[in-house]
């Protein structure tokens, strides 16, 4: 099978986006539902990594943020949809599908040039750092990355 690669920077960062994504939904899709929502973390403080389901939402919602503060960046002023907590997998796998269309979307207009800023006021403000489009989307990536982890230890424990 012939792998198609992305064109360029936006290219490579949208591929390995895709397959963070698609990677995360290997590791979820054999989870049963009733599983989604047993709490496999009861000693954390952050209620988003207590079960499958907060995790789950929680890369969903960030995901859309992170795309939708890139969107921003051009002068609009859309907002990400807001965090959904699902009951079954297939809706968490569709989720993710959505998120990552969504994305793709959202650099259908942004240059390998755009991706690399170095004036500040052309880069986004998120938890207390400055990012330009690239160091976002490559925090996306690893903020992926580091949930389907988490889920593949959760397993271990829920399952």
């Amino acid at each position: 099978m012939t792998k198609t690669f992305r064109q360029g920077a936006v290219g490579a960062l949208l591929d390995e986006y895709e397959r963070a994504i698609s990677d995360l939904k290997k590791v979820i899709e054999d989870i049963p539902d009733n599983a989604l929502t047993i709490i496999a973390d009861p000693q954390t403080d952050n209620e988003d990594c207590r079960s499958v389901q907060t995790v789950l939402s929680h890369v969903v919602h960030s995901g859309y943020g992170y795309a939708t503060r890139i969107h921003n960046l051009r002068g609009n002023n859309l907002e990400r949809p807001v965090k959904t907590f699902r009951l079954t997998i297939r809706e968490y796998l569709d989720d993710l599908t959505n998120v990552f269309s969504y994305t793709e979307n959202t650099f259908s207009g942004i240059t390998d040039n755009e991706l690399e800023q170095f004036d500040d006021a052309l880069k986004m403000r998120a938890w207390g750092q400055v990012y330009d489009i690239e160091q976002m989307m490559e925090h996306a990536i690893v903020h992926i990355l580091r949930h389907r982890r988490q889920v593949e230890k959760f397993k271990l424990l829920i399952i």
